[in-house]
């Protein structure tokens, strides 16, 4: 294994761990705004960090612009569904959570 490759793999755990970190949060946090923050900044950078992960393996630079295309993507549709939720609950009274 080279260089290339442990690089990889550290950003593939890397990633793995972030996913982890916004799943922790979508299960501690108190209400659906501070769930939507957690999932949606979590998620987007664990995606960044497995997709350069994958591109550092990648064939190609057709193969790596295609994950680079995926994951803008991914984070064009996250925002745009999280903006749809927050708006819904915000619709129907769900106020944020207070001590």
């Amino acid at each position: 294994m080279g260089m290339i490759d442990y690089l990889a793999a550290l950003l593939l755990l890397t990633g793995a761990v972030f996913y982890l970190a916004g799943t922790a949060g979508l299960l501690r946090f108190p209400d659906v705004y501070t769930r939507l923050h957690a999932l949606t900044k979590a998620d987007n950078v664990g995606l960044g960090m497995v997709v350069a992960g994958l591109m550092l393996q990648a064939g190609s630079w057709s193969v790596a612009a295609k994950l680079l295309l995926t994951w803008w993507l991914v984070m064009l549709a996250g925002a745009a569904v999280a903006q749809l939720v927050a708006t819904g609950a915000l619709r129907r009274g769900v106020k944020p959570w207070r001590r």
